[in-house]
């Protein structure tokens, strides 16, 4: 049956000859797998370049509960880039949290909010012009309500320790594990949860301190989601945003 939804681009991989596998995340259905005809003219109502990361998609395809790969018919951009491939900051951050979502986004359903949340950061990523360096930890931190790991912030008290395997403060420092932040630096985390994406180019992090967030993130999430693997492209943002 034939039926068209809006997508997210999250990872392609070549297919036998002149075919992609595209894993995208609808806003019909979730997150679907599609067959995508690599074009061979210009007349193609198709077009495998449409399919970089994170980009914005419609796409029609027939949907049968008999295969659990789709064949597309036809493709449009939803949002035309209008920076996002061409700066190489923003590409880095894209193709990131491209396989971040990919990794950690596995709903085969419906999640209008999800979907809503990620289309409305990917456009303004793309439209910004400055301030954004802090993006991709706003990004995941504000994830983590989507997929039940955000942090109760109202537990917090001075000189509480962030338990990351029971994801909540604790006036005593974990002794069965070492996944925990100090009090110095869960004293930061109620501050750093309230960032946004207009207030975010107030916080000034320095490249230790942005990655020191990443990496935490990055831990706590693979603590909270079983199979997460480590991250190819987290060592491309360890060089960015001096």
């Amino acid at each position: 049956m034939l039926q068209r939804t809006a997508g997210i681009v999250l990872r392609t991989l070549k297919y036998k000859d002149g075919y992609l596998i595209a894993d995208v995340y609808t806003e019909m259905c979730g997150r679907a797998s599609f067959q995508v005809p690599v074009p061979r003219s210009r007349k193609s109502l198709v077009k495998s370049v449409l399919f970089q990361p994170l980009a914005l998609v419609e796409l029609e395809a027939d949907f049968r509960s008999s295969t659990s790969i789709y064949k597309v018919k036809e493709v449009k951009s939803l949002h035309p880039f209008v920076s996002l491939p061409y700066d190489p900051r923003k590409s880095a951050i894209a193709f990131f949290l491209a396989e971040f979502l990919y990794r950690a986004v596995r709903e085969e359903a419906q999640n209008g909010p999800l979907f809503a949340y990620l289309h409305h950061s990917i456009v303004w990523l793309d439209e910004c012009t400055s301030g954004f360096a802090n993006f991709h930890l706003v990004f995941l931190m504000r994830l983590s309500r989507f997929l039940g790991l955000y942090p109760n912030l109202d537990e917090y008290q001075e000189g509480f320790y962030f338990d990351m395997q029971a994801a909540c403060f604790t006036p005593l420092r974990p002794f069965t594990h070492t996944h925990f932040l100090s009090p110095a630096e869960a004293a930061r985390l109620p501050l750093l949860l309230r960032m946004n994406y207009e207030t975010m180019h107030l916080f000034a992090l320095n490249r230790e301190e942005r990655m020191r967030c990443l990496l935490l993130m990055n831990d706590y999430y693979r603590l909270h989601l079983p199979g997460f693997p480590e991250l190819k492209s987290l060592e491309v943002l360890r060089e960015l945003f001096d």
